[in-house]
């Protein structure tokens, strides 16, 4: 049986602040994207509480709120949001194809991809359950909120050592919970957490569970050396173990980074295909803020808008 397809001029593959935001600016510029949404709609602001770091909202905002506010304005302006999973592409041709839950081809003449990228998680119970209740994957979000409490953070590599930098500026003390004798970061990163008076490493240190019912009042540590357990009063539980972009579908044709990341043109969201652009945590390791997402997909909406004014003009 053969596939169905459409055929469209902007195709858009995920629906947080990037890909809402190409959406916005390629509707406004009468080029009718479509957006499909992926399989977690409005990406990992849904499951982030409250906002309070992105300009234009003074008494913060839900994250599910806000991105409901992303798509109402993409709505406004002509975007066909849709429910649906890119299971795989085709960049070899043009139009490029992008198969929806493996039934549906859409044929674009661009695609932009702002597919995320997803926190990786310890698989505790109670860090899924306590997730926007005092457990965090982004101190740079959610740190304020701890301020002048004590809190701890699962890591051991440079952005572990960031976020317990960042953390230990705003939080009473900060636990790091290292689950070897040394540290994966850079020398300098070390160097600055250990000589920081208010984080205290626990090497040798594992999760057993995070503590509290309806928010995090402790967590239950294990120490593999000694092979005793205890157990910290904290607040908040933050875990810096690193995160996953969601770009494995375009391994065969995009340049990537070591960690998946997807590779643009410097000061463009350009990839290594014409008429192919990525934007959002997708292509950004460093920053990952709902603000910064967004900047990148206002990008690749100019940029898919020039191409195609290029392409009618050659």
């Amino acid at each position: 049986m053969s596939q169905e397809t459409e055929r469209v001029k902007v195709l858009i593959i995920g629906s947080g602040p990037a890909g809402y935001t190409a959406a916005i600016y390629a509707s406004r510029a009468g080029l009718s994207p479509v957006l499909y949404t992926g399989g977690q709609p409005g990406g990992q602001l849904t499951i982030t509480n409250d906002v309070e770091n992105y300009p234009g909202y003074p008494d913060g905002v839900m994250g599910p709120e806000m991105m409901e506010d992303f798509r109402k304005q993409a709505e406004r302006f002509g975007t066909d949001v849709r429910y649906g999973l890119a299971t795989s592409v085709d960049f070899d041709s043009f139009p490029k194809k992008v198969t929806i839950d493996e039934q549906k081809v859409i044929e674009a003449e661009t695609v932009i991809i702002s597919t995320g990228a997803s926190a990786k998680w310890l698989g505790l119970e109670s860090e899924d359950r306590l997730n926007g209740k005092g457990v965090s994957a982004c101190a740079v979000c959610d740190g304020f909120f701890f301020r002048g409490q004590d809190v701890a953070i699962v890591g051991a590599g440079d952005t572990a050592c960031e976020e317990a930098s960042y953390l230990s500026n705003i939080c009473k003390k900060v636990y790091m919970l290292v689950r070897r004798d040394e540290m994966r970061a850079s020398q300098i990163m070390q160097k600055r957490v250990m000589n920081n008076p208010k984080i205290e490493i626990l090497w040798n240190t594992e999760t057993d569970e995070i503590l509290g019912e309806d928010e995090v009042s402790g967590v239950r540590i294990f120490n593999n050396k000694t092979q005793k357990t205890s157990e910290l009063a904290i607040s908040g539980f933050f875990v810096a173990i690193g995160h996953q972009p969601n770009t494995e579908i375009f391994k065969d044709y995009l340049h990537m980074d070591d960690a998946g990341y997807l590779k643009t043109i410097p000061g463009t969201t350009k990839t290594n295909i014409e008429g192919v652009f990525a934007c959002g945590d997708a292509q950004d390791n460093v920053y990952r803020q709902a603000v910064t997402a967004a900047g990148t997909g206002c990008m690749a909406a100019l940029d898919a808008e020039r191409f195609l004014a290029e392409l009618e003009t050659a």
